[in-house]
């Protein structure tokens, strides 16, 4: 193994603990929580819901807002900026609402508050066996170097997907995506760009997008964004369950992993090809205002650091504000987000993956994330 793979999976050491299990910004830690809030007096009705279908798998309890931890304490000004982005393709029973949180994108903390109060309602996510506990992880945008041409240490394809991917499924699994000359004619010339390590790609492959710093042919460097753009509709497999399973770590924390391939530099390949699932890309633009959002979520809106989550869709529907309260040793939470990506692990009623952004510290609190939660789902009456 080169010095810059092994200087590259120390820092991507806490990300891919927690990937391997299964977008704030390059901003400090998350805040802790904010003092527990002032109870509010509205009394919890009782009901069916109106304007969705009823959720199939989660049951929704309706609860006073004196439930919800902190609700008088967060900052809602940053929550508004993920709901602006779901405004562009709302839920049908929030579409009446748009105009106001329009509105309300310049009002105070305490005005925002309480237009909340008057126009929505909790309701307390609960398993269809009535667990009300659940799991946090996190998620981020890794950031790359890259080149446009293979050389000079970047030997790592990032690709579209090929033509005929739409036909032929599942198709060729990433082992032979690398080996077998069929595969790779297949993709000749689809390459997006090159990066330096199987490692660093391998995590951008789980995380689903990333940013490029890629170095053009006359030597500019130039900053894109690579998103999802499909699969080869392989099965996923956990790299850290194979080392568990070949008797060749004790446990798949990161500092087993990475004390393995320290020693075993000759086999990290074999790891990588142990999970034949591989994620083809498509670039996208990064400058002006993308830059301050993440990538696309599940329901077509830029994420943002902090305020967007991926939830199951089949318990909470695409952009739907929810409370979510989470306490662990990673981080205090209680807060406005917005239900606005999904993901393959991400399944259950009381379930969520928490965007925490782009670069280094965002991948470290994303890697670390894995703690209780406790959903709130705030409906229109």
């Amino acid at each position: 193994m080169t010095t810059s793979t092994s200087r590259l999976l120390r820092l991507l050491a806490p990300l891919l603990a927690a990937a391997l299990f299964a977008a704030c910004s390059t901003r400090a830690p998350l805040p802790a929580a904010p003092p527990a809030a002032t109870p509010a007096p509205a009394p919890a009705p009782t009901g069916p819901l109106t304007g969705q279908p009823a959720p199939n798998k989660s049951r929704w309890v309706p609860v006073a807002w004196s439930e919800l931890p902190g609700f008088d304490a967060d900052a809602l000004h940053e929550a508004w900026n993920a709901w602006l982005r779901s405004c562009e393709r709302p839920a049908p029973a929030f579409v009446p609402l748009c105009g106001d949180v329009r509105r309300l994108s310049i009002a105070s903390a305490e005005e925002q508050r309480a237009w909340m109060v008057e126009r929505l309602q909790p309701y307390r996510v609960e398993s269809l066996e009535g667990a009300t506990d659940g799991l946090l992880t996190g998620y981020f945008e890794p950031y790359l170097e890259a080149a446009r041409q293979p050389g000079n240490g970047f030997d790592v394809p990032l690709y579209r997907p090929p033509a005929d991917l739409a036909t032929r499924r599942p198709w060729y699994t990433r082992q032979q995506i690398d080996t077998l000359p069929e595969a790779r004619a297949q993709l000749a010339g689809r390459a997006i760009a090159w990066v330096r390590d199987p490692v660093q790609a391998m995590v951008l492959h789980i995380q689903g997008s990333g940013r490029l710093a890629v170095r053009e042919p006359d030597g500019s460097t130039r900053m894109v964004r690579v998103a999802f753009a499909g699969t080869n509709d392989q099965p996923y497999k956990s790299v850290g369950r194979w080392l568990l399973d070949q008797g060749l770590v004790r446990d798949a924390t990161w500092p087993g992993i990475s004390a393995w391939t320290q020693a075993n530099p000759q086999r990290v390949q074999e790891m990588l090809w142990s999970n034949p699932r591989y994620v083809f890309f498509r670039e996208e633009p990064l400058d002006g205002l993308d830059a301050a959002f993440g990538p696309r979520g599940a329901q077509g809106v830029p994420l943002t650091p902090g305020r967007s989550i991926a939830v199951d869709r089949l318990s909470i529907p695409y952009g739907t504000p929810v409370w979510l309260a989470s306490s662990g040793p990673t981080a205090q939470l209680s807060r406005l987000v917005l239900a606005q990506d999904t993901g393959s692990a991400i399944v259950g009623a009381v379930r969520a993956d928490f965007f925490t952004g782009w670069g280094e510290q965002a991948g470290d609190v994303a890697g670390r994330l894995k703690q209780n939660l406790r959903l709130w789902a705030l409906w229109p009456k």
